[in-house]
């Protein structure tokens, strides 16, 4: 191994970095990466009340959302209606052909997720999952990120 294989921030540094990696090749021909992934999933399994609420579940911009939604339907994955009782309101729906690719993108993912913990064992995989879970719900209680474009950003704030 190296010197560095007690430092948190170093192990942890490794196992995103192969992460984004994994999971960047199985979604990285859909509009949007792995955001246009989250935007699919939600509108196929939350059905989030309207775009705007889409916005806070995810923590995406409302510019970025727009340009997202519109590449989205464009490559016909979703679309966007009117609300029933708010004609303003919009709903971010899945289309039959975003609800099949989300069936590929989400078999996809499984083997990005699989190859990435495939040092550890199928219990081990189990439980390295659900402590993060938990330790990820802690901090962020702790220090609250309101969006993926500010986590973005404070991380990138401290590389600088």
């Amino acid at each position: 191994m190296t010197a560095l294989e007690d430092d948190f921030g170093w192990t942890l540094g490794v196992v995103f970095r192969a992460f984004v990696k994994a999971t960047n090749a199985a979604v990285g021909d859909l509009p949007g990466g792995h955001r246009g992934y989250q935007i699919l999933t939600a509108s196929v399994r939350d059905q989030p009340e309207s775009q705007s609420a889409l916005c806070q579940q995810l923590g995406i911009d409302r510019t970025v959302m727009t340009y997202l939604l519109d590449d989205l339907e464009r490559a016909s994955l979703v679309e966007r209606r009117p609300a029933p009782t708010d004609r303003r309101t919009r709903l971010v729906v899945a289309t039959e052909t975003g609800r099949a690719r989300l069936t590929e993108l989400d078999l996809r993912l499984c083997h990005a997720e699989a190859h990435v913990l495939s040092g550890l064992s199928a219990a081990d995989r189990k439980t390295f999952k659900a402590l993060l879970c938990r330790l990820a719900g802690h901090v962020n209680e702790l220090d609250p990120v309101p969006s993926a474009c500010q986590a973005v950003q404070d991380i990138a704030a401290s590389t600088s």
